[in-house]
């Protein structure tokens, strides 16, 4: 849970006194093997401040590579884990700029942060009134006060809202458990254009969203969702996947681009689409754009005769019938010590597999496994590179 900042812990932060004592403990290592020596030491130093000072300098440590450009900001370990990466963060605000924007969960600051450098006007507002200390704090450049987000208190303004799982609570996909409850906000803000960033497990179907929902990943891990109102979304788009790179490297693939790809047997490469188009379900999309058909209709794995630039390909060596004893007595044929296992459509559990098939090779070969019409099939394939 972290360490339970208070109003007078933000305060001491602040001041002159504060600020020199997180630059003294930030010379301590703080690491597994000296946090606690590191923390008496402080205690004797400052006290009962020694506890907030450790734990500021370790969030911000922690906070470098998710929120580069924050090193004096102040943080709580909930709200720094539910934070958006800077970068998905710098790639909404594009879509705001030169609007008034309006973050109603602010929380401590990181999509205000992101929108301050875009938008015309920036307000934040949440009810913790902790965290809205960090918010001015951390990004002075924006208004902030206190409000609940489920009673609109600005107008002529888009509507930017982070809706968190219930604090303590578990990981859940259900947009009414989320706090505010997703519905209920898209109720108080009705006519109103919204961003609303969302989890991307969520089951967007029982919204009935009639706008734009966009499925967004970094650095090949899918992060999260985004719901568009129709006025902030691209003409005729419904759904999109924008594929983001730490280089600063953007591209996106919609439902508004064609979609017609051709039925024919497997080419010479298996390709992996990234997973922000597969969350959004712009497979056949985005193999159209490239040239690309699927293994089997049903199947989000694609194949051809080249790999689009920056996507996962597996040049096919052969395929089998999948049965455990085939696909070792191909990989142990062809010399597999070290084998990476793709599975898509079939009950197969890679890790469980893997020490099954007794590989004592040479060779580093990839398999992937999946179903074409009613058969399990395995591809032989080499590895792509790293």
């Amino acid at each position: 849970m972290g360490y339970a900042f208070t109003a007078e812990d933000v305060r001491f932060l602040q001041s002159p006194d504060g600020a020199a004592a997180l630059l003294e403990v930030d010379g301590c290592a703080l690491n597994a093997s000296t946090r606690l020596a590191d923390i008496g030491r402080a205690r004797r130093r400052f006290g009962s401040n020694a506890a907030v000072l450790a734990e500021t300098v370790m969030l911000r440590r922690k906070a470098a590579a998710k929120l580069p450009g924050t090193e004096g900001w102040f943080f709580t370990d909930d709200a720094l884990q539910q934070s958006t990466p800077g970068a998905v963060a710098a790639h909404r605000a594009q879509r705001l700029r030169g609007r008034n924007v309006h973050d109603v969960t602010c929380s401590i600051g990181a999509e205000l942060n992101a929108a301050a450098r875009t938008a015309a006007t920036v307000i934040g507002s949440d009810i913790d009134p902790v965290r809205l200390l960090m918010a001015r704090h951390n990004v002075p450049a924006a208004t902030v006060l206190r409000a609940d987000a489920l009673v609109p208190c600005t107008r002529d303004t888009v509507v930017l809202a982070d809706p968190a799982r219930r604090s303590g609570g578990r990981r859940t996909y259900d947009p009414a458990a989320l706090e505010p409850p997703l519905p209920d906000l898209l109720d108080a803000y009705a006519g109103r254009e919204l961003a609303v960033k969302c989890a991307p497990g969520l089951d967007f179907d029982r919204l009935g969203w009639d706008g734009e929902i966009e499925v967004v990943s970094l650095d090949g891990g899918v992060r999260e969702a985004c719901l568009w109102s129709p006025g902030l979304s691209g003409a005729g788009v419904t759904r999109r996947a924008s594929v983001l790179a730490s280089n600063g490297s953007v591209w996106t693939v919609t439902d508004a681009e064609a979609d017609e790809i051709p039925e024919r047997p497997p080419g010479r490469w298996i390709v992996d689409p990234d997973g922000a188009v597969v969350r959004a379900g712009l497979v056949r999309h985005y193999a159209a754009r490239h040239g690309l058909w699927q293994l089997d209709p049903r199947i989000a794995y694609l194949t051809g005769d080249s790999v689009p630039e920056g996507a996962r390909g597996f040049r096919i060596l052969d395929r089998v019938k999948y049965s455990e004893k085939s696909l070792r007595q191909e990989l142990t044929r062809r010399d597999c010590g070290v084998v990476e296992i793709l599975v898509r459509g079939v009950d197969v559990d890679p890790a469980a597999l893997r020490p099954r098939l007794k590989l004592r090779g040479s060779r580093s070969l990839s398999v992937v496994i999946t179903r074409i019409g009613r058969a399990g099939v395995a591809f032989i394939c080499e590895s792509p590179p790293v």
